[in-house]
């Protein structure tokens, strides 16, 4: 797992065959033609690879690394993205932006290493460009925007 981390958020003897954990983290995977998916898919392809262009333009630019987390953070949610955020990619290095729909929540946490730049400036102004659209219902045009406003604030180190 990249990063070093001691406790992947994934572990890849759990994952299905055909899935594959790639150096910069994210979880790929394939698909056989004429079989039904078995999960009931929050995201377009065409939403998730917005997201992941969004997500590697990002970490381009500001040598950050972007991750996004989506789904229920418990009852305490500030304590579930403190308990998640350790399990993410490069952790020290990275920012995470963890949205739970249902709980109509929006977190973000920064690593030690890039805290001089992920200030809690930044993280507002990433939270508020993503509440915007998920107003508007539109979940993943939210995370998208979350993305683009916090690096271009962050900008290029």
């Amino acid at each position: 797992m990249a990063g070093g981390s001691k406790f992947p958020a994934v572990l890849e003897a759990d994952l299905p065959v055909g899935s594959a954990i790639t150096s910069s983290g994210r979880v790929s995977g394939v698909h056989r033609i004429g079989e039904p998916f078995v999960d009931d898919l929050p995201f377009t392809v065409d939403e998730l690879v917005a997201l992941d262009d969004a997500l590697t333009d990002a970490t381009r630019l500001t040598k950050v690394r972007f991750n996004v987390f989506v789904g229920a953070l418990g009852e305490d949610p500030a304590a579930g993205v403190a308990a998640l955020f350790p399990t993410t990619p490069e952790a020290a290095r990275s920012v995470l932006i963890a949205v739970s729909p249902n709980q109509r929540v929006v977190e973000v946490r920064s690593g030690k290493g890039v805290a001089d730049r992920v200030t809690d400036r930044v993280a507002q102004l990433g939270v508020t460009a993503a509440v915007s659209s998920f107003a508007e219902a539109d979940l993943i045009d939210g995370i998208i925007s979350a993305v683009n406003v916090m690096s271009a604030a962050i900008g290029r180190p």
